[in-house]
């Protein structure tokens, strides 16, 4: 594999004369510092020392490369094909808080990029493990509306070329409900006692249930796929959110979104007393971008319907990577957060009264 010169592949690539030549301004100096997990690739904060600034551009940057570990690497080139698709052409196209783009490049086969975002700080990153507040959540749900509303039922969006996941087909359907299957076998076997049995079983259920619950519905839109606390940046003041990690970009019911977030960062008590307030803030900003033909009751469904959206990409996240202790907890605490709200909510069963 050849990588291209202009992309930087480790941090000691980010040079004065790279972003000199990216930023179009004369970088005398520059400090690469690793922020962030780096589930799925390296993150560094970049501090720039300008001999001229004339564009008067911020002193630092988070930039985005791609994994150090080849093998993780290997597995998700898709989803750095997917970010780098949703900055260079959705991003401008849509209203959700996301940090600015000052640069994106990304090799032929996709294993390679690079992505050069403002730096939110002093904004932090969500805590999945602890969850979120009440002003969070609401933060969250008015957030995704941004991407939801003015994607909504859009048929180009159907076959964007950056979606990570594309399900179009009955067989395509089948196939993600053979995997969830196999994923949720996968999962229980690696977290064994993290789970109780209510939760094994309501897990094992609800993926069994993919492939009908993938049915196609009646309204659609562009999904960020991962909506969690982790990958929410807050600002310290409570004023603001930005949506971060942009790898699973998708089509599908847009409440899953929704209810993914609520689900996995919200502890289930919490969770229980914000559901109806979470939908209606959601619902009243998707009304502010022109969605039409989608009442309250029909939002609340879809928000039901939509909870094992936080089922099935925990566990395809979880089910083929390599464990550590605190994925490992971070899991077991989605998942259990998560099966309660589809116990609670009676999502398996809406599924079955739709499908069979």
């Amino acid at each position: 594999m050849t990588v291209p010169v202009s992309i930087p592949r480790f941090p000691d690539d980010v040079s004065p004369s790279w972003l000199t030549d990216v930023l179009r301004a004369q970088v005398s100096d520059v400090d690469v510092v690793a922020v962030g997990t780096g589930q799925t690739g390296a993150t560094y904060r970049v501090t720039a020392t300008y001999a001229a600034n004339p564009d008067a551009l911020p002193d630092t940057f988070v930039i985005k490369l791609p994994a150090t570990d080849d093998e993780v690497r290997d597995r998700v080139v898709l989803g750095y094909r997917s970010e780098c698709a949703f900055y260079e052409s959705v991003a401008h196209r849509v209203d959700v808080p996301v940090p600015a783009c000052f640069h994106c490049e990304i090799s032929e086969d996709a294993a390679n990029y690079a992505l050069l975002l403002t730096d939110q700080a002093p904004a932090v990153q969500g805590d999945q493990i602890a969850g979120c507040d009440e002003a969070q959540a609401l933060l969250a749900a008015r957030a995704i509306a941004g991407l939801h509303g003015p994607t909504w039922n859009q048929s180009e969006w159907l076959t964007f070329p950056g979606l990570a996941m594309t399900l179009l087909d009955d067989a395509s359907k089948k196939g993600m409900g053979d995997v969830a299957v196999m994923s949720a076998d996968i999962t229980v076997d690696k977290l064994g006692a993290k789970l109780d049995a209510a939760d094994k079983d309501t897990f094992v259920e609800a993926m069994g249930l993919v492939t009908p619950w993938l049915a196609d519905l009646d309204r659609f839109s562009l999904i960020h796929g991962d909506y969690r606390l982790d990958n929410m940046l807050f600002h310290p003041d409570g004023s603001q959110a930005w949506v971060v990690d942009w790898q699973t970009l998708g089509v599908g019911l847009p409440a899953r979104d929704l209810a993914y977030f609520a689900a996995t960062s919200l502890e289930p008590a919490l969770r229980a007393r914000l559901d109806r307030q979470l939908v209606a803030a959601y619902h009243q900003a998707l009304l502010g971008y022109g969605v039409t033909d989608y009442d309250l009751e029909t939002c609340w469904h879809d928000y039901r319907y939509g909870m094992i959206q936080a089922l099935l990409i925990s566990a395809l996240g979880f089910a083929f990577a390599v464990g550590t202790d605190r994925g490992d907890d971070m899991v077991a605490t989605m998942l259990r957060r998560g099966c309660q709200a589809v116990r609670e909510l009676g999502t398996a069963e809406l599924v079955r009264a739709r499908n069979f």
